[in-house]
């Protein structure tokens, strides 16, 4: 089902008036109500009367996290404080957090798009919906709860974590759509497993998967395991919370941006140069449509391209690829760039290898070092012997090996690599996974002699 066919099926031509014509009804109100804009805008000499099309969007300046950061907590809100009905926030783990504000208008369209990515994954009015993602400051709960509950499923507020009784509520409610991370998708399977529940015997026939990168292979992996589709949405507290774009069950080839919302463009991550179509590049977001924080060209961060070709499906928006890496998370190792979701995909096929794994980015003697830890199966690890699992028996010398030459393979340098028991490689509880940790800052012969 399409949520709402007319603007979701909409003639190229016509959306893109109608992004015109929100984009120069923003450009002028963001100018009379955000003196930070105010002031960029003047210092380019931007007219905000002259920003008639989405054309006139590479004239506009960027905003970027810290931004947000420097006018903690809402300096950058358009709107007074008795309009804003709802606040959230990021952890704020590297720095002040980010503080995110929604008019009665914003909470509509945030379950409009929402509601929209509910059809999106196959979900229907009636159907039960089981949200594992967390509730509070964080955006990922409260915007699918709204959403489905606009589609009109009946929602079960679980939140995050705790898999026993997630178990206890697929079975008993039978749920027929979740959302969680896709890593906790892979921790529920393991534990379905370890109770010896069959995952075909559960009702579940979607799993909305989001907040983390992850790969096809990955996607090969969950519904191979848990029996159901797996889609991919997307979605980052500054613009919204989720719902910016989703892929539908029919295609799986993109996710569907909400164009009427988000106007997304791909620029070069070093120049800022604006890309055309189907480059690979960084995915700046503008929102049309909300009030109380309006962003202009906002850099997510999130490396992507975006695809304008038709969709079998029958809807017309464009769809980005999913996240290949992060700008700020991309490492350079020994002068060659490596996404971490580079390093999921090569070792996914490898029937010895669980889903799970962790990485260590180290310097000696002044080169980088990437060490991969790949957690072995459960299956693998009782057929070698736990007494006989160590780095010099040769099964595990021969599994290294291989993983050390597919990797080699996929990302053009040498790795260390170190099998890892069932266990001990970082799992998610619901929210999203850490898997590197980069100890190059801390390591004290890199430091001039």
């Amino acid at each position: 089902m399409i949520w709402n066919e007319p603007l979701e099926t909409m003639p190229r031509s016509e959306l893109e008036r109608l992004q015109s014509d929100r984009l120069g009804a923003l450009v002028k109100y963001v100018y009379e109500r955000v003196p930070f804009y105010r002031q960029r805008f003047d210092k380019l000499g931007v007219k905000s009367d002259r920003i008639q099309s989405i054309k006139d969007l590479p004239q506009l300046p960027f905003t970027g996290k810290n931004d947000l950061r420097d006018h903690y907590p809402f300096g950058l809100f358009a709107v007074p404080m008795d309009e804003v009905i709802r606040l959230h926030a990021s952890s704020g783990t590297t720095g002040k957090p980010t503080v995110v504000g929604y008019t009665r208008e914003d909470i509509d369209i945030w379950a409009e798009v929402c509601a929209r990515c509910f059809a999106l994954s196959g979900a229907k009015p009636g159907d039960i919906f089981q949200n594992a993602y967390g509730y509070g400051l964080f955006t990922g709960g409260l915007g699918m709860h709204y959403g489905a509950e606009k589609l009109g499923l009946n929602t079960i507020p679980v939140s995050g974590g705790n898999t026993a009784r997630q178990i206890t509520l697929l079975q008993d409610f039978r749920s027929d759509i979740m959302a969680c991370t896709p890593s906790y998708s892979l921790t529920l399977a393991d534990a379905l497993h370890s109770e010896g529940i069959n995952p075909a015997d559960l009702a579940v026939r979607s799993f909305i998967l989001g907040a983390e990168p992850w790969t096809e292979e990955m996607r090969d992996e969950i519904e191979a395991v848990l029996h159901a589709d797996a889609v991919n949405i997307y979605g980052l507290s500054e613009v919204i919370g989720p719902g910016v774009s989703n892929e539908c069950v029919e295609g799986k080839n993109g996710m569907h941006l909400m164009e009427d919302h988000f106007l997304c463009e791909v620029i070069d991550p070093e120049t800022g140069e604006h890309l055309p179509t189907g480059s690979v590049g960084e995915l700046v977001i503008t929102t049309l449509t909300k009030k109380a924080l309006p962003l202009i060209r906002y850099r997510t961060g999130d490396i992507c391209t975006i695809d304008k070709d038709p969709c079998r499906c029958g809807r017309t928006t464009a769809r980005m690829s999913r996240v290949l890496g992060r700008a700020d998370d991309m490492l350079i190792i020994r002068g060659v760039n490596v996404f971490p979701t580079q390093i999921e995909a090569a070792m996914v096929g490898l029937a010895e290898i669980s889903p799970h794994y962790r990485l260590i980015v180290s310097r000696h003697n002044r080169l980088d070092q990437l060490e991969v830890q790949p957690e072995v199966t459960e299956a693998y690890y009782q057929a070698i012997g736990e007494s006989h699992f160590s780095p010099e028996n040769q099964a595990v010398v021969e599994l290294t090996n291989r993983i050390t030459h597919t990797l080699r393979d996929a990302l053009l340098i040498n790795t260390k690599v170190t099998l890892l028991p069932p266990g001990q490689a970082p799992r998610s509880q619901g929210g999203k996974i850490q898997r590197l940790t980069d100890t190059r800052q801390q390591t004290s012969d890199d430091r001039p002699q």
